[in-house]
């Protein structure tokens, strides 16, 4: 039996119906019938009993249904992995997020973009505060959802994810903590963070070396990672400017030691996707559509 026999044959089998078999094969009722015609009087005897009221099968057929599902389902799962392979929807892709909040974000894209793709499996991983395009340079990542802005000629910048506003994360105790919002060159008055590692275009972007007037703005500490941030800013040795993601006590950045305060003049703090320009693959840049689209699905400003 030929392989497109095998086929009408299961599919006849598991419908009993000529009509609907016919259709889901995308064949004519004749075609349908004269196919299971010749498989009956190659093997000399009836598949189905069949009269104008019903289709049955008889004992051959039941056990030769028996018989080829196993291998049947083996062949169609050797062509889909076949496919997906060719379209390069198969094997490992490496994802770096930079906080935990925007990682519920992929986890849940990853989710579901590995039930429909079952031989797709991505890993996600921390990318260091300190370090943010190290690992995708060094190809130990092939995506990351990172924080703009990104000035790499070796990397794409994809599109922007979260858009959100910008508070100044500050001791509670700090006279601004109790102003309800505060402007870019109320910056003069605190001393302010910094990040060790990234490329000075990014550190000067999140912490400005002068106000928009021109005043100097003090630097503090250099951090490499979060924890040290809010621990440096919970004793008073400065503060940093974030996106207000940081004041959503789910993820235990909202202390009483810590006070968000909104920054009316700064523009919007970015997370996008971010990739080698030379390792864009059809897998990759199909899990960036899964990140967007899941990304629509959750609440505006923040995925939940």
């Amino acid at each position: 039996m030929e392989l497109r026999e095998i086929e009408i044959f299961l599919t006849l089998a598991e419908e009993l119906h000529f009509g609907r078999a016919a259709e889901r094969l995308h064949l004519t009722q004749s075609r349908v019938s004269q196919s299971i015609k010749k498989q009956e009087r190659r093997l000399g005897a009836p598949l189905f009993d069949r009269n104008n009221r019903v289709v049955r099968l008889t004992d051959l057929g039941i056990q030769l249904r028996a018989d080829l599902v196993p291998g049947f389902r083996q062949i169609q799962d050797a062509v889909a992995r076949a496919s997906a392979a060719g379209r390069g929807f198969a094997g490992v892709l490496r994802v770096g997020v930079q906080a935990a909040w925007s990682g519920d974000l992929v986890v849940a894209a990853a989710a579901a973009f590995c039930v429909a793709n079952r031989d797709c499996d991505i890993q996600i991983r921390e990318v260091p505060l300190s370090d943010p395009f190290g690992g995708l340079k060094a190809g130990q990542l092939d995506l990351q959802l990172t924080i703009r802005p990104v000035e790499e000629p070796d990397l794409t910048a994809g599109p922007v994810v979260f858009s959100l506003p910008r508070v100044l994360v500050i001791a509670s105790g700090h006279p601004l903590a109790q102003r309800p919002a505060i402007g870019m060159e109320d910056l003069a008055d605190v001393c302010m963070l910094t990040v060790a590692g990234p490329p000075n275009y990014w550190i000067n972007h999140h912490s400005p070396p002068r106000t928009p007037e021109g005043r100097p703005i003090l630097r503090g500490p250099a951090v490499t990672e979060w924890e040290t941030a809010w621990s440096h800013v919970a004793s008073g040795r400065g503060a940093f400017i974030a996106g207000d993601w940081a004041a959503d006590d789910r993820y235990h950045y909202a202390r009483s030691d810590l006070a968000f305060v909104a920054i009316h003049d700064a523009p919007p703090m970015e997370w996008g996707l971010l990739w080698r320009s030379d390792a864009e693959t059809v897998m990759l840049t199909s899990f960036v559509k899964a990140i967007l689209e899941q990304r629509e699905a959750m609440p505006a400003r923040r995925a939940r």
